[in-house]
């Protein structure tokens, strides 16, 4: 096993739970970080017997300002060095702007905003003193254009991106990397917490398992990129920004999230895990 500690947020389910199962089989220990204390001690106990590495959970609402300090003071209380951390926990809201709760909107910039940048701030500065250590930030293709329906998702998204280019390069000339994971349409919870399972892009794209974009995130982690986009599809989305005005951009998304007639929804979700895992 090895000696370095993976915190992931966001890890009971979703991308952060198969990014955990890429962690343990690896050898790293692990923080699992997440909601629902249940979740995690459920999380925690699978790692422990499958791949017989240490884990311990820490359950916080990342929408808190002051989760990310008492994650990051309960860990130097206890004397555990965090040599990887994953900001993956996310949210997000379909919905016209003016039509959506200003709560959810604030909670989506807390959580994929504030709680992301307070983890950094916190747990950046010792690996640069060690110079040794590796950041994942989970934006998305959504933060690379503008999208009517998904605003402030996708704004946020956009800062995530921007924040981890940034810092990257600051980083450049030490051993501590940052790599902005970008997927696309994701089969996980994430969709029908935000109002999202009906929409043409769930319906009607490729989707991706969370087992694919883990795995696919996690080689590009340890390869030290800069940015990663997984998926052929995600990556010509992401591209077609430099190909298109961004009024374009942003009408082309909103097809993305129009919902499609009842009859024409096959899918809910875990049917592309299940099409995968019966392959």
């Amino acid at each position: 096993m090895k000696k370095e500690t993976a915190l992931i947020t966001g890890a009971s389910s979703g991308i952060g739970l198969e990014l955990a199962r890429q962690f343990a089989g690896g050898g790293y220990r692990l923080v699992l970080v997440a909601r629902v204390q249940s979740e995690l001690e459920t999380v925690a106990t699978e790692m422990r017997q499958n791949f017989g590495v240490a884990a311990e959970v820490i359950a916080r609402d990342l929408s808190r300002p002051e989760a990310a300090g008492e994650i990051f003071e309960a860990l130097e209380h206890d004397g555990k060095q965090i040599d990887i951390l994953v900001n993956n926990a996310g949210l997000g809201q379909k919905g016209k702007f003016w039509e959506t709760p200003l709560e959810r909107d604030i909670e989506m910039i807390r959580v994929n905003i504030e709680t992301l940048t307070r983890l950094t701030k916190l747990f950046l500065p010792p690996m640069v003193q060690r110079n040794h250590g590796k950041i994942l930030n989970v934006s998305s293709v959504a933060g690379f254009e503008p999208c009517p329906l998904l605003a402030v998702y996708h704004a946020t998204k956009a800062y995530v991106l921007s924040f981890s280019e940034a810092i990257a390069t600051e980083l450049e000339e030490t051993n501590v990397t940052v790599t902005a994971l970008c997927p696309g349409v994701t089969d996980t919870d994430f969709y029908p917490k935000a109002d999202m399972i009906a929409t043409r892009a769930f319906q009607k794209t490729k989707v991706m398992t969370p087992r694919e974009v883990a795995r696919e995130g996690y080689e590009a982690l340890m390869r030290g990129d800069l940015v990663f986009v997984p998926g052929m599809l995600n990556k010509t989305l992401a591209f077609s920004r430099r190909l298109l005005t961004e009024h374009a951009q942003a009408k082309l998304n909103e097809k993305f999230y129009e919902e499609v007639q009842p009859e024409d929804r096959k899918h809910k979700l875990g049917d592309y895990e299940a099409k995968e895992a019966a392959r």
